[in-house]
């Protein structure tokens, strides 16, 4: 449950619409709810202003379904990460309007009625198909946050001119997340081409030295470009997550 959501329930409250004690039976389950092998946390939408996500590695399919199906029940949105194959077709099967990306192992189920408003400009950019997984889950993220999303893959250092092509996109963004593998030069490359924040993102791909990631996580970590962050490997959602509290923050300043 999100603050517009409170609000509207206050309002019906407020009308006549719906009785204190049925207001009270929607909000007795904050600030969490436990449900044995989990304590979710309804109230984060509040604190944060997004719901808490699933993250789904090691989790059972009916953990998952049971997660899922309590915050649906809240009016939350539902964002699974991680997702194996078995349990991201349960969620479809038991939510028909669920949005599966397969690539990103991501499921997002949007409250019944919700409208997407999605603004500004978060550009993911990536160097390789390979990282294609990891973009796919920040584009999603941010997307399911709502900013406008565009992505821009396969623009590695290798061919450096295919990135240039698109300088003025990545110009207009308001934030860029950039992933990348290998040794994960991309990263400083945008950040010396833009004044936007750049969240940068090491992905495990790569030969031996790469050591899964390590080598593009150090250079990262290392850039000399000014106003590059560095997430962790692999770590889409905690890329598309930050990009999204920067274009949305953007947004409200400009309002």
């Amino acid at each position: 449950m999100d603050r517009r959501s409170i609000e509207h329930l206050l309002r019906q409250v407020a009308g006549g619409q719906v009785s204190a004690e049925e207001a009270l039976h929607q909000l007795q389950t904050l600030p969490f709810e436990d449900i044995g092998f989990a304590r979710i946390d309804h109230h984060r939408a509040l604190r944060k202003g997004y719901p808490e996500t699933i993250f789904c590695q090691g989790k059972t399919t009916p953990q998952i379904l049971a997660i899922a199906q309590r915050l649906a029940a809240s009016g939350s949105l539902v964002l699974a990460t991680r997702l194996a194959s078995e349990a991201a077709q349960a969620l479809v099967r038991e939510f028909p309007e669920a949005e599966y990306d397969e690539l990103a192992r991501v499921v997002l189920i949007r409250p019944s009625g919700s409208q997407v408003e999605e603004e500004g400009l978060v550009v993911v950019a990536s160097a390789g198909t390979a990282d294609l997984p990891v973009a796919r889950e920040a584009m999603i993220t941010a997307r399911a946050m709502g900013a406008k999303v565009e992505g821009i893959f396969d623009v590695g250092v290798a061919g450096i001119h295919r990135l240039l092509a698109y300088a003025e996109k990545l110009r207009s963004a308001r934030a860029v997340v950039v992933v990348a593998g290998m040794e994960g030069a991309l990263a400083s490359v945008v950040g010396g081409l833009v004044d936007a924040p750049v969240v940068a993102v090491p992905t495990s791909v790569g030969y031996g030295a790469s050591f899964n990631g390590l080598s593009a996580l150090l250079t990262m970590l290392n850039s000399c470009a000014s106003g590059v962050v560095v997430v962790n490997i692999d770590n889409g959602f905690g890329a598309g997550y930050t990009a999204a509290l920067i274009n949305n923050r953007t947004r409200s300043s400009q309002e």
